[in-house]
């Protein structure tokens, strides 16, 4: 789903009798617009900036398959809209099922059971100077305390003399490593992870930080960086149970 707020999708009700089609292609709509062509309900490609999202559209989506007549609803080989609420960013997923069934749910972001795959730095679709971090990652390093010292330098200075949320680097001088917590943390985590990676023997860097955003909260593009057995790993939560 692309960034930012809208809604994305269709739903396919097959081949309708000429009149039913008339009617669905005459119903006002702010969203929502049968497509002939297609036979499916889309999305119009002029989308209105104002009213609620995801009560206009589902509103739209029931006066639309109310239209089609009961012995014609078996064929609806049904689809699914994504729609994001303009309070939280949340992402709703509305799907009628083969037969008209209509069921609207809401993202809930987990990373149980969440896939890890190799970190390249693309999976990331945050931009940088609106990056959230929140983690803690530790680290080895031959001179720990000048390790600290750098990282902490690093993050305080990055975009600004004042940088958003809690960054601490600790040093460890008699294990030789350094451990940096972060909550709410405004770094850009490809530059912070090139930074470590400097700093830090080789395959040493352990632990989590979790990526989010200070503005639009879209669920889809969050993710989890995971440093376990010298390899980076990206996570992206799971939306639906």
């Amino acid at each position: 789903m692309a960034r930012g707020f809208g809604c994305h999708g269709r739903v396919v009700v097959g081949s309708l009798p000429a009149d039913v089609a008339q009617s669905l292609e005459a119903l006002p709509g702010d969203w929502l617009e049968y497509d002939g062509t297609a036979q499916a309900i889309v999305v119009r490609h002029v989308q209105p900036t104002g009213g609620a999202i995801v009560p206009t559209v589902v509103s739209e989506l029931v006066r639309m398959l109310a239209l089609i007549p009961y012995d014609l609803q078996e064929q609806l080989a049904g689809g699914t809209l994504l729609a994001h609420t303009e309070d939280e960013g949340r992402l709703v997923r509305i799907t009628v099922a083969p037969g008209g069934g209509l069921h609207v749910e809401w993202a809930h972001p987990d990373y149980a059971g969440a896939e890890k795959r190799p970190f390249d730095g693309h999976e990331i679709k945050i931009e940088g100077y609106e990056q959230r971090l929140n983690g803690q990652l530790t680290f080895r390093s031959a001179d720990p305390q000048g390790a600290a010292s750098g990282v902490q330098l690093f993050a305080d200075t990055f975009e600004g003399l004042y940088p958003e949320g809690d960054f601490r680097a600790a040093a460890d001088p008699e294990a030789g490593s350094v451990t940096v917590t972060m909550r709410d943390v405004n770094l850009d985590v490809r530059v912070l992870i090139e930074k470590l990676r400097g700093m830090a023997d080789p395959g040493s860097i352990t632990g989590r930080v979790s990526l989010a955003s200070f503005r639009e909260a879209v669920p889809e593009h969050l993710l989890r960086l995971v440093f376990e057995g010298g390899e980076a790993w990206v996570q992206r939560p799971l939306l639906w149970e």
